[in-house]
């Protein structure tokens, strides 16, 4: 399942920046950069897998268009997905799990950040919304379940779920982080 998981991360995290691309008005050669460096920015992942998006945007762009607000759903739908794949790669690489929830966040982030700067945007893990936060929930759960020995298929689909519900749900009721400035 995890192979299969981080195939379809791929797939909606070059969405992710195909959309954000042909929002700015990027080129062909702009698009596939913004793709390709969503994708696998936080994460070293397969090419083919980014160039089918591509096709599928092209052809299906219209269709895709109407199944989301901006970027928001595959961007979610990638952020949950290579949480829980980042820690389960750092854990078989041997991380202690707090290092392990670290990468995680960071391989789930990382690739929109660079998205959002090269498309000169705020990156959203900068911004007041729920983002690197839900990933760190989400991730906890993951621990946490994978501590008591859960299935590792049934703790992937709930941990990946919790971090699409926080983020999901923070949109929608305009949840935030506090922020007192010293």
């Amino acid at each position: 399942m995890i192979y299969w998981v981080g195939l379809f991360g791929t797939f909606v995290f070059a969405i992710s920046g195909i959309l954000t691309s042909t929002d700015k008005r990027f080129d062909l050669v702009g698009t596939i950069v913004i793709g390709v460096v969503t994708a696998l920015g936080g994460s070293t992942t397969y090419l083919w897998v980014i160039l089918l998006a591509l096709v599928t945007c092209f052809f299906l762009k219209k269709h895709i268009e109407k199944l989301r607000r901006s970027f928001f759903i595959f961007d979610t739908i990638g952020i949950g997905l290579f949480t829980i794949l980042g820690i389960n790669k750092s854990i078989e690489f041997g991380l202690p799990p707090a290092s392990a929830l670290l990468m995680g966040i960071v391989s789930a982030v990382f690739g929109g950040i660079i998205r959002d700067v090269l498309s000169n945007e705020i990156p959203l893990i900068f911004r007041k919304e729920i983002y690197a936060t839900a990933c760190f929930a989400g991730g906890l759960l993951y621990l946490m379940l994978r501590h008591f020995e859960v299935e590792l298929n049934l703790n992937m689909i709930l941990s990946i779920s919790l971090v699409i519900a926080i983020r999901g749900l923070s949109s929608k009721f305009g949840w935030s982080l506090p922020f007192k400035p010293l």
